[in-house]
């Protein structure tokens, strides 16, 4: 028997393995550090939709799409952190002039952006 044999049907490789032929699969998905809202994401996905998660792993397309939902989570949060400040007139200047006033006013912005983020990114897809 041969060692290695391609199928003209399907156009698949195999691999000889102890008297059976294996198919030569070769992920093609890429592997993208995740981040914290890529991660949140595929917790909430792997809990609540199971199903299009599968989809995503079957298809190679899991971490790309995590990828992706990530960067455009932190995107949205970095403008919206910043708009917040602008719009609340968070300056340098208060961080100056009242550390602890600043501090609780950045904290609430950031808690405003991450419910945002939450809302419009991470658990509506």
């Amino acid at each position: 028997m041969k060692k290695y044999i391609t199928d003209k049907k399907n156009g698949l490789d195999y691999t000889l393995v102890n008297g059976v032929y294996l198919p030569n699969l070769v992920s093609t998905e890429t592997h993208y550090e995740i981040g914290v809202w890529g991660m949140r994401y595929y917790d909430y996905i792997k809990e609540h939709r199971t199903a299009f998660c599968t989809s995503l792993r079957v298809q190679c397309k899991l971490n790309t799409y995590l990828h992706e939902v990530d960067v455009r989570a932190n995107e949205m949060y970095d403008r919206l952190v910043k708009q917040l400040k602008e719009q609340q007139g968070i300056t340098e200047q208060l961080k100056a002039d009242d550390m602890i006033a600043w501090v609780q006013a950045v904290n609430n912005i950031t808690n405003q952006a991450r419910e945002i983020v939450y809302n419009e990114v991470i658990y509506t897809r």
